[in-house]
């Protein structure tokens, strides 16, 4: 799986399906050797993980990335908090808007650029039954229609 920036290694589906994807922005990780060479064997869940600000500062939690086989005395809890690295600038503006707006923040996707691992976040507006239902309706009426569409093409 490619993306235009890179090798994508683990993507949040859920998060599609949970929420509106208002906004989507860059952000670096702060791990440990172990835990990159984990992520790099694709041994990393993001499903149930949210982004938190404190102190000026943007964490992920309940990030699992799996311990590294190899890693032994080295290799760190799995649901550890992570640090993002962003601007103050940005970070800033996303809290202003989660705390007036009642938005979330949530991790998207992550992926390595340039040898460098990055998440991909989104500021988020969660979904309402109804909602979950319109989109599952309209994806239905799609499929119809192209199959419909094939179904004409091959007769």
């Amino acid at each position: 799986m490619e993306t235009q920036n890179g090798k994508t290694v683990a993507q949040n589906k859920k998060a599609y399906h949970d929420y509106f994807v208002i906004e989507e922005a860059e952000a670096g990780l702060e791990l440990f050797g172990t835990e990159v060479k984990s992520i790099r064997q694709g041994r990393v869940n993001l499903k149930d993980s949210w982004c938190s600000i404190k102190d000026g500062e943007i964490f992920v939690n309940g990030m699992h990335i799996s311990p590294y086989e190899h890693g032994n005395i080295f290799n760190r809890d799995p649901m550890r908090v992570k640090k993002l690295l962003m601007h103050k600038r940005e970070i800033n503006r996303l809290f202003g808007l989660t705390k007036q707006q009642g938005y979330s923040i949530i991790p998207l996707s992550l992926y390595f650029v340039k040898g460098r691992a990055k998440l991909k976040i989104g500021l988020c507006k969660g979904k309402k039954l109804y909602d979950k239902r319109a989109v599952a309706a309209k994806k239905d009426a799609q499929r119809d229609i192209e199959r419909g569409m094939s179904d004409k093409i091959r007769n």
